[in-house]
């Protein structure tokens, strides 16, 4: 019997986020389960909101989200925010799909090597893009790519792979805008020149980093005999025929940009001793399946998730590199004949829930004609609530909230 979202979320705070079993984890790790168990709680920091209209009376009190980007429960916004700003990057071209993934062999290298690894796998990747990008027969100039990082399958064993979306066009080494020219859905690259480029690019550095001591390792003559099995294989890169238009593309990436290992609708149940969710099983004709684990395997394979601190799960190449991007497009849209991109604009969060969900959170839900204002916000600092009035001239970081700066 499925119990109720709200219940899933109280649940999954105090009975896996809480789990006595954390206390084993690296400090990291710790500090951010810490944070999930106390999203939307008064742990977490409070604004307490009254109805601006004489006579109401009506208050509320609003609990600050966790804003961590492992947490299931969040990132909702910031996911909405971040395909917003994707839009005036978007060109008149064909957009692709492609997937590259690391061989099961090297999964538990890896587990060791997060930050090294994974950062292996992006260069290995974009290498691959860019060099056939370069390439006069396929194209001759360098595509936009957005790469995303994710670590887990749906049943959350660990297994990395980045998903790049590129673009069918490029711009050439004299800044000139090549159309692509690959047609009638053809896929943008050979798939069997992108896997044999990407398995020798990252085997060479892999072995590169071996040679520097960049990478730990037990046995260095077991991975070595395991790289040059690997290297006999085909390895996997998936390919996708192209989008069918710039809805088509963002609707995806906002599948992927901002997801989780889990979240929480896909809990169905957590009893004092389990929790069961339902995942697609790939490897059996995309079937819906339910699992049910321990609560300490639960955070196990939960905590596999987490990324190194301030790692960068989503990246740019390409033209569309951060260093000089904004300029490169509006090169671009000149070019074509395009109208200027539209600025980047942050909207309030009243107005972001109103643009998602169509209802104006800042009315009042009694009299339905005053507005809601924040009378006061209380932070958690030093394991206690307290009215940031109280903290004027401090410097206070709550994960909950931005860095606030009182007054």
């Amino acid at each position: 019997m499925s119990q109720e979202p709200k219940e899933i979320r109280q649940l999954l705070q105090q009975k896996i986020f809480g789990h006595k079993s954390i206390k084993d984890f690296n400090t990291c790790s710790q500090a951010i389960f810490n944070r999930l168990r106390k999203c939307h709680t008064a742990a977490a920091g409070v604004h307490h909101l009254k109805c601006n209209k004489a006579g109401c009376g009506n208050e509320q009190y609003q609990y600050h989200s966790c804003n961590d980007r492992h947490c299931p429960n969040c990132g909702g916004l910031k996911k909405e925010q971040w395909l917003e700003d994707r839009m005036s990057e978007l060109l008149p071209t064909t957009y692709y799909h492609i997937v590259f993934t690391l061989p099961q062999e090297l999964r538990s290298l890896v587990m060791g090597n997060r930050v090294a690894l994974f950062n292996l796998l992006f260069d290995a990747g974009h290498y691959t893009i860019n060099t056939l990008g370069a390439d006069v027969k396929w194209l001759g100039a360098k595509p936009g790519i957005v790469s995303i990082l994710h670590t887990n399958g749906q049943d959350l064993s660990f297994h990395p792979h980045i998903h790049c979306i590129v673009s069918g066009g490029g711009i050439n080494a004299a800044g000139k805008w090549v159309k692509e020219k690959r047609a009638n859905g053809a896929y943008l690259y050979p798939k069997d020149a992108m896997q044999k480029i990407y398995k020798a690019y990252f085997i060479k550095m892999l072995r590169k980093l071996v040679e520097q001591q960049k990478v730990k390792i037990e046995d260095a003559q077991a991975l070595e005999k395991t790289i040059s099995q690997l290297a006999t294989v085909r390895w996997n890169v998936h390919a996708n025929a192209p989008f069918g238009g710039p809805a088509q593309i963002l609707e995806y990436l906002g599948r992927y940009t901002h997801k989780t290992a889990i979240t929480a609708h896909r809990i169905t149940q957590i009893t004092d001793t389990e929790i069961t969710f339902h995942y697609k099983d790939y490897a059996d004709g995309k079937k819906q399946k339910q699992m049910t684990l321990s609560h300490v395997e639960f955070v196990r394979r939960f905590e596999q998730h987490i990324l190194p601190k301030r790692f960068v799960k989503i990246r740019h190449g390409g033209y569309l590199a951060h260093n000089g991007k904004n300029m490169r497009i509006a090169a671009i849209h000149e070019q074509l004949n395009l109208p200027k991109p539209m600025p980047k604009v942050t909207l309030p969060f009243n107005l972001q829930m109103l643009q998602r969900s169509g209802t104006d959170y800042s009315v009042c839900p009694k009299c339905g004609e005053g507005k809601m204002e924040i009378i006061a916000s209380y932070l958690n600092h030093n394991g206690a609530l307290v009215n940031i009035k109280d903290l004027a001239g401090q410097r206070i970081k709550n994960k909950s909230s931005p860095i606030i700066k009182s007054k």
